[in-house]
């Protein structure tokens, strides 16, 4: 199996924090030319005034740079080490799209428990691909 294939997930993944990362302007502008917010709101971080549909996509691309970067070590790891095979591949991409469901869910209708379940599910799947790596 091509080792280069541990890629694609690792790629897709940074896609999904630069898509996040590019609505936080958009949410920010739109509130600020609706009134909703002003630019102090942002001074030190976001303050208690800026309203939640705004400040979301800022909390999930933080999220996409806390716990996705042991995926992106360990993808590398499967990479350097010539361990990748389907299990580990599999499990690359199920991370990543749990991942995606995390995201849709926290920018759009943000059910907690629906949230919570896709966030848990990725981090099961994340460990998995650590312990696989070492098993």
């Amino acid at each position: 199996m091509s080792q280069d294939l541990v890629f694609g997930p690792m790629a897709a993944m940074a896609l999904l924090t630069f898509a996040v990362l590019g609505l936080i302007p958009i949410r920010r502008l739109r509130a600020a030319f609706a009134g909703r917010v002003k630019a102090e709101d942002f001074r030190f971080g976001e303050s208690p005034a800026v309203p939640g549909d705004v400040s979301i996509p800022n909390r999930n691309y933080m999220n996409l740079l806390e716990l996705p970067t042991l995926f992106y070590v360990a993808g590398l790891m499967y990479h350097v080490a010539g361990r990748l095979d389907p299990a580990a591949l599999t499990l690359a991409w199920t991370y990543v799209a749990l991942r995606l469901i995390h995201s849709v869910i926290h920018l759009t209708y943000n059910d907690v428990t629906h949230r919570l379940a896709a966030f848990a599910l990725s981090n099961v799947a994340l460990m998995a691909f650590w312990v696989l790596f070492f098993v």
